[in-house]
């Protein structure tokens, strides 16, 4: 089985968390973005191993650049690929260690998330 979803918009890194004295808190920025990836979710919950493809689309910069230029500025690759794997836990999955492998790539064009999960059989 396979699920294929898109996420609107430019890609988002996972946050580091904040500490504030005794309290932990999670970043704004990261809860709404994770929030976005659930609502856009509407898969099945996957019960054993999966397979993770991410590409994530970025707006091609307004300084000249050659046309298979790839974007080498942040978010890193592992921070997109962090974010979405922890967003569909609980959803997608029951946990992101059912996923087995992952491969995250970067590219230029109408910024947003594109996502597949496969089951491995």
């Amino acid at each position: 089985m396979t699920y294929e979803f898109t996420i609107p918009g430019p890609p988002c890194a996972k946050q580091r968390p904040r500490f504030t004295g005794k309290h932990t808190y999670t970043p704004q920025k990261t809860v709404n973005y994770e929030n976005l990836i659930k609502l856009c979710y509407q898969g099945p919950r996957f019960e054993g191993a999966v397979d993770m493809e991410i590409a994530a689309y970025f707006a091609r910069p307004k300084k000249k650049l050659p046309e298979n230029a790839l974007p080498t500025k942040r978010p890193d690759w592992d921070n997109v690929g962090k974010i979405v794997s922890d967003a569909l836990n609980g959803i997608a999955y029951n946990d992101d260690s059912q996923i087995v492998h992952a491969q995250v790539s970067k590219f230029y064009g109408s910024p947003c998330v594109w996502v597949k999960i496969t089951e491995v059989v």
